[in-house]
């Protein structure tokens, strides 16, 4: 079914929770595990009904943030989500004490258990409204960002549409666009800061009602955290400094020689690679698509058949269009067993990697689609970002296809931005562990933290006094996921890591690097990060050892790119 065509209608609050108490009291009644196990495949049902429905709202919510309906609809379930959590934490207890938990166990596994003794941990009925305005604060965020509307040159643009003037070529024009960028975020300082400052103090409070010091342990149990603490992070955080950092020195350094500029560069001239400008993809949004459907007819029958669903059934939107809002993301319909991506195409190097990046979320999704429980057809967040950062590296055999003449910039671009990645996400995920750490902080003591961590992560930026914004130490308000997602981006690091490893094995076996891929994909979210990757015979990002193996082979491979092409 085309999405177009996917029916919404808006579910009874009311008559969920009764459902969802009903097959709880006839659970604890069950005789027989059959009897239990059919009560068990009831609720999935419903569960997989109601994500549908409210991922419906939110998908058309974020395509056009000014449709008052989805605007409404999203509003619903922002309430109706935290008092449907309570129904299901019922029941997730009633698995916890059933007779029948051994059972369960040995047919669908023990991960089902431990991370419903993690979701217990995040739930309380007397933190639902709190929930609600928690989320209530990130619609709010979403809707401001979405909201933009930027003068520039001739023309008035939002802020996904700014994007390829932000790598002009040009060093005026390059910085201008900058500015206009920092200028309208500094326009609504205010708001961004109450934001912020409300949700800190909201989820500080929701930490504290649930019995823990602040925010920060419950923030990794919401992120379903099952295999790794505060420090495996932390020591993570450190091999990064240690191995990461000076290997993305020595990239911005060769940079600013190729650009002719003094180092450290600032924010402007950091995203400019090139002289003769960035990499960009040939061609439009359809040509970009056709070399995308290339790609995954020729990489595997497997990704044939799904690229060519998500074509066939219009589940992909990548236009940047007014009142869309910002960024992109893939979820999952579990309804019609498929998954949705949302893009802001813009003319730059991202539009190719939401093909190979969000698509492999998707492939991911689909691969696993009938999986029971519902919650194994994705891991937990770092996991399924290997998923993706690995199908942006599978893809490069097809990069003349993408890029066209740019195709080597692309690939020592690509390359060299997996690895300067790491410190800026690293610092994200450091940035919050201070910030909920001291929730009673103004924001202006946020930014002063944020203006300290950048010299420790990127000291390639030069926080000079060009764009306010970043200069002084704001830049951070523009990650969403600091605001929605509180925690999320160490995943992405830990995931780059083991992608860096996918990227390695395909220099020397392209057939062999994609075994282990789909070795991992499989798995879908059946067991823990670390076993996910261990069953696949790949390393833990937490092997500080993994880390300095793949940074060395990737600066390697960077040192030894003829540098004639780099211009």
């Amino acid at each position: 079914m085309k999405f177009k065509d996917m029916p919404y209608v808006r579910k009874n609050l009311e008559e969920i929770k009764s459902a969802l108490k009903g097959f709880t009291e006839k659970f604890n009644k069950a005789a027989t595990y059959e009897e239990a196990k059919t009560i068990f495949l009831e609720v999935e049902k419903l569960q997989d009904n109601v994500n549908t429905a409210s991922t419906l709202a939110e998908v058309r919510h974020t395509i056009d943030t000014r449709d008052k309906f989805y605007d409404e609809e999203v509003s619903f379930w922002n309430n109706a989500g935290p008092e449907i959590e309570e129904y299901q934490q019922e029941f997730k207890k009633a698995m916890l004490e059933s007779p029948f938990r051994a059972d369960f166990a040995k047919e669908y596994g023990d991960l089902m258990f431990i991370n419903a003794e993690i979701s217990q941990k995040c739930f309380s009925p007397e933190i639902i409204s709190d929930m609600q305005k928690e989320n209530d604060l990130a619609q709010a965020y979403q809707n401001l960002i979405a909201s933009a509307q930027i003068p520039f040159m001739d023309g008035i643009y939002t802020l996904s549409q700014m994007t390829p003037f932000k790598d002009n070529a040009d060093d005026e024009k390059r910085l201008a666009a900058w500015k206009a960028e920092g200028g309208w975020y500094k326009e609504h300082q205010k708001e961004l800061d109450d934001i912020y400052d409300k949700m800190v103090h909201q989820r500080d409070a929701i930490g504290k009602k649930l019995g823990y010091d602040n925010f920060i342990q419950l923030g990794y149990y919401r992120m379903g955290r099952n295999c790794y603490d505060k420090k495996d992070v932390e020591k993570f955080r450190k091999a990064v400094v240690d191995y990461i950092v000076p290997v993305a020195e020595k990239i911005y350094k060769k940079q600013a020689e190729r650009l002719g500029k003094s180092y450290p560069m600032s924010y402007a001239d950091n995203n400019l690679e090139f002289r003769s400008g960035n990499p960009r993809p040939k061609g439009s949004a359809e040509d970009i698509l056709k070399a995308g459907k290339k790609f995954y007819d020729e990489l595997s029958p497997e990704t044939s058949e799904f690229f060519n669903l998500m074509l066939d059934n219009e589940l992909m939107d990548v236009l940047s269009t007014e009142g869309k809002a910002g960024g992109g993301y893939c979820t999952g319909l579990p309804d019609y067993k498929v998954p949705f991506i949302f893009a802001n195409f813009n003319g730059t190097i991202g539009d190719v990697t939401v093909i190979t990046h969000e698509a492999g979320h998707g492939f991911a999704d689909y691969t696993n689609r009938d999986r029971i429980p519902s919650e194994y057809r994705w891991p937990s967040m770092e996991g399924c970002e290997v998923h993706s950062m690995s199908m942006e590296f599978l893809a490069w055999p097809w990069s003349e296809d993408f890029f066209g003449d740019d195709k080597d910039k692309f690939q020592y671009s690509h390359l060299a931005s997996a690895l300067t990645f790491i410190p800026y996400g690293t610092m994200v995920d450091h940035f919050q562990h201070l910030v909920y750490e001291k929730p009673e902080m103004t924001p202006r003591e946020r930014h002063n933290i944020w203006k300290e961590l950048v010299g420790i992560y990127q000291p390639w930026m030069k926080l000079d006094g060009d764009i306010p914004f970043y200069s002084e130490g704001e830049g951070w308000q523009r990650q969403l996921h600091i605001y929605e997602m509180p925690f999320y981006y160490i995943d992405y690091c830990l995931a780059q890591t083991v992608a860096l490893e996918i990227w390695s094995m395909m220099q020397e076996d392209f057939d062999k690097a994609w075994k282990h891929y789909m070795a991992y994909t499989r798995q879908g979210g059946s067991q823990v990060f670390t076993k996910l990757l261990e069953n696949a015979n790949l390393d833990s990002p937490f092997d500080e050892n993994c880390l300095r193996r793949v940074s060395d082979a990737a600066s390697k491979w960077l040192d030894d790119f003829d540098s004639a092409k780099l211009v």
